[in-house]
């Protein structure tokens, strides 16, 4: 397996110290990729901005400026039916034009957000463009709730949900025959797809060639704790609540009694708002019943596919105690640690090693380890059944 410090060695600039400017600055200052303009970099940032706060009745989305339109990221939004009949929102990038000999064969890259992402985050747009330049197809999944309009069914989404992970990527192969798969994770979305590599063991790959997972939560405990605790629960507890609770709210108009209302707007941590919300509506017996099945740590011996795992040893609210070590996990996963990067950040020095820098170094070497680390299967486990109602209705993004 090839080692992630063959592909990118990582450390910070010397004017970024400290775990908490790491994660803030990549998310909220840094470039998205190297040439990447200032005036586009304030554009994207709007944009995100638009969709944070709990906006469930569609992004305020500010129209695109006619300077950026040639260098801003396209998607198509395809919408899925979900066996339960509620719906996903499916993001495509917009690639351009390739040969036919090559475009059918470019690998897709499906990637899962963390919490409350959606296309709109940073490392999205970084990750993106680095497909973009490979010419490789990236497809983002919304999971429930998180693409501008709430779902329909009782449920929304969380950290374990390995079910909707294995529905998603199975539907993905299927409407991409021969073409290799893989998945990313980030934060929450790389524990879930890890929760569901462990719980598939082989047959995860006859699904996707190779997983990786950036900065997961893999001990949901300790993160969940660690979170909610000083300058954590200030930063960004706060900052997650805002855009859980309304969904909550309006979730609760949808099923009324379906769950405390009371005690969910009243959550001051993630732990409160899991135990009030997130726990009951995903039938877990109280949040530290959710967060002990929904941890992917205790599955990671089962990985049989080729994996990566990033955890920067500073994250702030992943303990560098709840980390594992090799002997804890399948010898299909490469680990890598680095000491700094924050959550989600490692933001590097461009040219000139001045501020801002850029983020667009770690995804590139994400999909440099995933094209070494291609298992040979692409083949789906078994079909899906597909009928009219779930065929995916084309919806501009």
């Amino acid at each position: 397996m090839r080692a992630m410090d063959s592909v990118w060695r990582y450390s910070p600039p010397w004017w970024l110290r400290g775990a908490h400017a790491q994660t803030i600055w990549s998310a909220r200052l840094a470039r998205h990729w190297q040439d990447q303009s200032a005036s586009l970099r304030t554009y994207l940032g709007r944009a995100s901005a638009s969709t944070e706060g709990g906006v469930i009745a569609g992004w305020r989305v500010p129209p695109v400026p006619a300077d950026l339109m040639d260098t801003i990221p396209h998607w198509e939004r395809e919408r899925w039916q979900t066996p339960d009949s509620d719906f996903i929102d499916v993001d495509h990038l917009v690639m351009p034009p390739l040969p036919k000999d090559t475009g059918k064969k470019a690998p897709l890259v499906v990637l899962f957000h963390g919490l409350e992402g959606s296309r709109h985050s940073h490392y999205v747009h970084a990750m993106a463009h680095a497909c973009q330049t490979r010419g490789w197809q990236l497809m983002l999944p919304h999971f429930r709730g998180c693409s501008g309009e709430i779902n329909l069914a009782p449920r929304a989404y969380h950290s374990g949900d390995f079910e909707e992970i294995d529905w998603i990527l199975r539907r993905a192969a299927n409407l991409h025959p021969g073409v290799p798969v893989v998945a990313v994770g980030v934060s929450l979305g790389g524990n879930a797809l890890l929760r569901w590599a462990g719980e598939l063991g082989e047959a995860a790959g006859r699904v996707v060639r190779s997983v990786a997972a950036i900065c997961p939560p893999l001990d949901l405990v300790a993160s969940g704790q660690a979170i909610g605790r000083g300058i954590n629960r200030v930063l960004y507890t706060r900052m997650f609540l805002a855009s859980m609770k309304p969904k909550a709210r309006a979730k609760w108009v949808q099923y009324p009694e379906l769950f405390n209302l009371d005690a969910a707007m009243d959550a001051n941590t993630i732990l409160e708002f899991d135990n009030a919300f997130t726990a009951p509506v995903h039938g877990f017996k109280h949040v530290l019943d959710y967060w002990s099945r929904a941890s992917a740590k205790p599955h990671l011996k089962n990985v049989a596919i080729p994996a990566l795992v990033i955890n920067s040893k500073n994250d702030p609210f992943i303990p560098f105690e709840s980390i594992p070590i090799q002997a804890e996990v399948a010898d299909a996963i490469t680990l890598w640690q680095p000491a700094g990067g924050g959550h989600v950040g490692f933001t590097q020095a461009g040219i000139t090693s001045r501020p801002p820098g850029h983020i667009s170094g770690l995804p590139r070497a994400v999909l440099d380890w995933l094209a070494a680390n291609m298992s040979l299967s692409v083949a789906p486990t078994q079909p899906l059944l597909t009928t009219p109602t779930q065929q995916a209705s084309v919806v501009n993004g």
